[in-house]
C-alpha cells in the first residue's frame, strides 16, 4: 500500500514535502503525531491524524503517537488566540494512559510485528534539559528570524494581536523540534505528520534535523475538517464529540455522523474509515438513488461507531435510535443505561414525584394528572386512553385506573410517557 497515494484519493494530505513519497516507497520508516493531553479523552477533532497513523502502520511502517507532556505544560500558540491553561506531571501521567487506551482500538501497540506502535512522552526528554543546556544545545541552531517568520508567531505579535506572546509559547516551536529530533535520533523517525495548522512547527524540526544532526526529515499535514456550511467540525451545541463513552455516550456519538449533510458524508467516509475506493464509491453511487434513504450516513456512523467502540454499542444506539420512531419495546427501555436513556430524550419535559407516591402504588390518573402535569385534568387523559393513544414505557395503557408501582421504573427512576405518536414525557422518582 502506497501510503501518499491512499492519503491522497482520501483527501487526506493539505501540504507535503518534496521527497516524502519517495522515502515511504523506498524504506520502512518511523512517523510520529503529536497529540495533546491535557484531557483524559480524543475527542474526534483528533480522528484525522489518528486515521493517519492508522493508515501509516496499515503501509507497514511504524506510528509513533507523541504525547506532549512537556508541550502541554507550555501551550502551543497554533491557531490559538490566547494562552491554555497548564497541567501537572501526575494529570498528565494519568490523561496519557487513557489516550492510549483509546489510541490501541486503531493502532496495533501489542504484536511482534516490527512496525508496532510505540507511544513516547515528550517530557521525559524534556525535562532533563537545564534552561542553559536547551539554549545551547537546542537555541543556536535556530535564528528568531526563522521562528518570527511562522504565521502561528506572526499572528500573536501582530498589530491585531491582543495580549501578544509570551516567551514561553514563543519557544514551542523549539520544544516540538526537538521531539522531531530525540525521535530521529533513538526511533529513526524522518516523518512527522500533523493538522495543516503545525506546519510550522514541523518544518522547524525538518530544519533542527538537517542543521544539529546532518540528517533529512520530512513532513506531511492534512487539511483541518470544516463542515460543508462552514462552521466547525466536530462541535455541538454541548461541546465537543469525545470518545469516551462516559463524555460522549455511544448513541450520542452515533447520532453525530447520522445526522451530518449528504455532502459532508460523502467526503468524512473517505478519511474516517477504512473502507476501499470501491466500496465507497459503491456505497455513494447506491445513496444517490435514494438519498432520503440516507444509506451513506448510516454506513459512515456503522463503521465509526463500531471502530470506536464496538458492535455491540453500535446495534444498542441503532435500536435506542429506532424508540423515537416508535420500534422501541419495553425490554430495549429496560436495556438502555441510565445516560443513553437521558440523550434519547434530551429536551423531552420532566416531571418530578416523590418516592413514596410510588411506594404503594398509584393509578395512571393520578400520577398522570394529580402528582404530575402531563395531562391537565383526568377527563383529558381518558379521553386519550379510550382513542389508544396513552402509552406507559411503550406499552398501550387501556385502563386509566391501572396501578403504577417501583417495579415498573425504567433505570430505577424513569417512566417514560407517550400522548399519541411523537409527544414524550419523562416522570422521575426522586
Amino acid at each position: 500500500m502506497n501510503f501518499v497515494e491512499e492519503l491522497k484519493w482520501r483527501g487526506m494530505i493539505h501540504d507535503i514535502m518534496p521527497g516524502t513519497e519517495d522515502l515511504l516507497i523506498k524504506e520502512k520508516t518511523s512517523g510520529y503525531i503529536g497529540f495533546d493531553p491535557t484531557a483524559d479523552s480524543l475527542h474526534i477533532g483528533h480522528m484525522v491524524q489518528v486515521m493517519m497513523l492508522m493508515h501509516f502502520q496499515r503501509a507497514g511502517h511504524t506510528p509513533i503517537a507523541l504525547v506532549g507532556g512537556a508541550t502541554g505544560m507550555i501551550g502551543d500558540p497554533s491557531d490559538k488566540s490566547e494562552e491554555r491553561n497548564l497541567l501537572d506531571e501526575a494529570s498528565l501521567r494519568k490523561n496519557q494512559e487513557a489516550i492510549k487506551k483509546q489510541l490501541s482500538k486503531f493502532l496495533d501497540f501489542q504484536s511482534d510485528k516490527e512496525n508496532k506502535a510505540l507511544m513516547v512522552n515528550n517530557y521525559d526528554w524534556m525535562k532533563e534539559f537545564s534552561f542553559l543546556g536547551f539554549i545551547r544545545e537546542i537555541g543556536k541552531h535556530i535564528t528568531v528570524n526563522y521562528m518570527m517568520s511562522k504565521d502561528s508567531v506572526k499572528k500573536r505579535i501582530g498589530a491585531e494581536a491582543k495580549e501578544g506572546m509570551s516567551f514561553t509559547e514563543f519557544s514551542y516551536q523549539l520544544v516540538q523540534g526537538t521531539d522531531f529530533l530525540v525521535l530521529y535520533n533513538n526511533y529513526n523517525c524522518k516523518l512527522q505528520m500533523g493538522g495543516s495548522d503545525q506546519w510550522g512547527n514541523i518544518v522547524t524540526g525538518t530544519e533542527l534535523i538537517r542543521r544539529k544532526a546532518g540528517g533529512e526529515a520530512f513532513a506531511l499535514t492534512c487539511p483541518l475538517i470544516t463542515k460543508s456550511d462552514g462552521t466547525k467540525f466536530g462541535k455541538t451545541e454541548s461541546g465537543n464529540v469525545w470518545l469516551d463513552p462516559e463524555k460522549t455516550t455511544p448513541y450520542q456519538f452515533y447520532q453525530f455522523w447520522l445526522n451530518v449533510s449528504d455532502e459532508d458524508a460523502a467526503k468524512y467516509i473517505k478519511i474516517f474509515t477504512i473502507l476501499s475506493q470501491e466500496e465507497i464509491e459503491d456505497i455513494i453511487l447506491e445513496h444517490n438513488r435514494a438519498p432520503h434513504e440516507r444509506l451513506l450516513q448510516k454506513r459512515l456512523a456503522e463503521e465509526i461507531t463500531v471502530m470506536v467502540h464496538s458492535s455491540e454499542d453500535y446495534d444498542a444506539a441503532v435500536e435506542a435510535s429506532q424508540i423515537l420512531f416508535g420500534k422501541g419495546t419495553t425490554e430495549s427501555l429496560k436495556k438502555m443505561g441510565e445516560s443513553t436513556f437521558l440523550s434519547v430524550f434530551e429536551g423531552v419535559p420532566v416531571f418530578d414525584v416523590k418516592n413514596e407516591i410510588l411506594q404503594n402504588g398509584v393509578t395512571i390518573a393520578d400520577l398522570f394528572a394529580e402528582h404530575s402535569q402531563v395531562f391537565a385534568s383526568k377527563g383529558e387523559l381518558r379521553r386519550l386512553v379510550q382513542g389508544g393513544g396513552l402509552s406507559l414505557n411503550k406499552v398501550k395503557i387501556e385502563n386509566p385506573d391501572m396501578v403504577v408501582g417501583r417495579e415498573m421504573l425504567l433505570n430505577n427512576k424513569y417512566l417514560l410517557v407517550q400522548k399519541g405518536k411523537k409527544n414524550y414525557y419523562l416522570i422521575r422518582v426522586i
